[in-house]
């Protein structure tokens, strides 16, 4: 079955005293997602009589009144046609690891039990679920308990977040943003999960606090049927799920007739095949069986010698921001942007790379692409919901077109001509010196010193990442493989600037 690719943010955690902005959420989710599993978050740090703050849950009055304006806009949204799920954190005593509780209907009610398996005999019989995030934390200390574990009410779990990877705890990306909550330990990773027999899928979600669906922070996506809340459900349960880091890699996988997540029986022999198709260029793609590499797809390499010629197909990032020191411009905390991008061939996608809100795509046709853009400074510290230092904002573009041809970008009036050849060769940044030097001037008057750091430093920025070709981004790969034993099978991409995406498993249960 050929199934649809459909993406969200299955963590954006909203809070009390945000309720007022949940019309805005919704806004914003539904500029760059698909349906949305909202996670209302019933927690606030309570002062006590010894000075100190501790976490702990908002008193039920409160909690009901911000689940009843939930509840009206997932009702609003379904007449909307627009698939939003009701959902909420539940963090119990900290001894199973953070779960988020998500419901297929809108007549669900929040529970809070100490435990998990008080929380899964509490919604037995309904259409349920709860996923675990954040994993690789210290036992006990919010991270996952895979003794606990029921994988019919957790059918998957969070691999990757803005806290990090859970995977394992020896992989690149490691869990060093919330440092209050770290180090990772390998006891409680995905991994663990999957050793210990569970059949439990994999996807990427922001855990965000501030703004639904940032880019840099990862998000998932689902294999359905067709986009309503029914079939995404299904997915939801049958582990169709996978995962990515920033950038929407897409990746069709399957053993036989067996896509991720499914159960595969049989008799020794089936063939393995995958598509992925990048946002850049992909270096390798890892078959991993049970947590051990089983093969690795090396990309790099294969396709950097090819002199492009005639109408191509390529990708590039536009990212829009950097700017001032806040520290030195304390007013300059955003920025405005009006761009237009324009090919002389064909404009193909338009993937939103978006961080916070104030984006929008004007107007977009096969040609052209007109945006607005807000960029912000942020001195957050990554302490307890602080947002990273996000400060760009961008689109990924994929443009068929002669590789002798130009590409015109238009910012705040002025022209940035790009040769396609010359982007294939290297990336571009561009500063807004003009800005930068009035600024300057007016600030601290006629500043001068030997080389350019005070305005390089403080300007705004236009970067044009260095394009790649269709044969860097596009692979199809196909094995038989045999198998003597029981195992699971998925699959991790990487792409060159570091970019991720990692599967659920296909379960293989061999006939005796």
């Amino acid at each position: 079955m050929k199934y649809k690719k459909l993406w969200t943010d299955m963590h954006s955690n909203i809070h009390h005293e945000q309720m007022e902005g949940l019309d805005m959420w919704y806004e914003q989710i539904k500029k760059t997602m698909d349906f949305w599993p909202i996670a209302y978050y019933p927690f606030y740090m309570r002062p006590t009589e010894f000075g100190i703050k501790v976490e702990d849950r908002y008193d039920d009055e409160t909690i009901a009144k911000d689940w009843a304006q939930v509840r009206e806009l997932a009702e609003r949204a379904e007449k909307e046609g627009f698939p939003m799920f009701m959902g909420y954190e539940w963090q119990g005593s900290g001894l199973d690891g953070d779960h988020n509780v998500f419901f297929l209907k809108n007549d669900g009610d929040q529970c809070h039990p100490m435990r998990y398996q008080e929380l899964v005999k509490a919604y037995q019989g309904q259409d349920v679920i709860g996923i675990p995030h954040h994993l690789a934390y210290q036992p006990g200390s919010r991270g996952k308990n895979w003794d606990t574990h029921d994988e019919k009410f957790s059918p998957f779990a969070e691999i990757y977040s803005s806290h990090g990877c859970s995977e394992n705890d020896d992989g690149p990306l490691g869990m060093n943003r919330h440092v209050h909550m770290g180090p990772r330990t390998g006891e409680t990773t995905y991994e663990r999960g999957l050793e210990e027999g569970w059949h439990v899928g994999v996807m990427a979600a922001g855990d965000n606090h501030s703004v639904p669906g940032v880019f840099e922070h990862g998000s998932m996506c689902v294999l359905a049927e067709d986009a309503t809340k029914e079939a995404i459900w299904d997915a939801f349960i049958n582990r169709r799920t996978y995962g990515v880091s920033q950038s929407r890699i897409e990746v069709d996988y399957a053993i036989g007739d067996t896509v991720m997540g499914g159960i595969l029986e049989t008799d020794g022999e089936e063939e393995l095949t995958f598509h992925v198709k990048g946002t850049g260029a992909v270096d390798r793609i890892e078959i991993v069986k049970d947590n051990v590499l089983e093969e690795m797809v090396i990309h790099s390499g294969t396709w950097e010698r090819e002199r492009p010629e005639g109408v191509i197909r390529f990708k590039f990032r536009l990212e829009l921001g950097w700017g001032p020191d806040t520290r030195v411009y304390k007013d300059q905390w955003l920025k405005e942007w009006t761009g237009r991008l324009e090919t002389e061939g064909t404009l193909l996608s338009v993937e939103k790379c978006w961080n916070n809100f104030g984006q929008e795509i004007v107007k977009q046709d096969d040609k052209s692409c007109d945006f607005h853009v807000t960029t912000y400074q942020s001195t957050a510290t990554g302490k307890w919901m602080g947002p990273s230092n996000v400060t760009t904002e961008g689109f990924i573009f994929e443009i068929e077109a002669d590789a002798d041809s130009v590409v015109h970008l238009w910012i705040d009036g002025k022209e940035y001509p790009m040769k396609v050849r010359d982007m294939l060769y290297t990336s571009k940044v561009y500063a807004l010196w003009d800005e930068v030097k009035e600024l300057t001037k007016k600030t601290w008057g006629d500043l001068e010193h030997y080389r350019d750091d005070p305005w390089w430093h403080n300007a705004y920025k236009i970067r044009v990442n260095k394009a790649y070709p269709e044969s860097s981004y596009d692979i199809a790969y196909q094995k038989k493989m045999k198998f003597e034993k029981d195992c699971n099978i998925r699959l991790r991409v990487w792409q060159k600037n570091g970019d991720a995406a990692w599967t659920s498993p296909i379960f293989v249960k061999v006939k005796r």
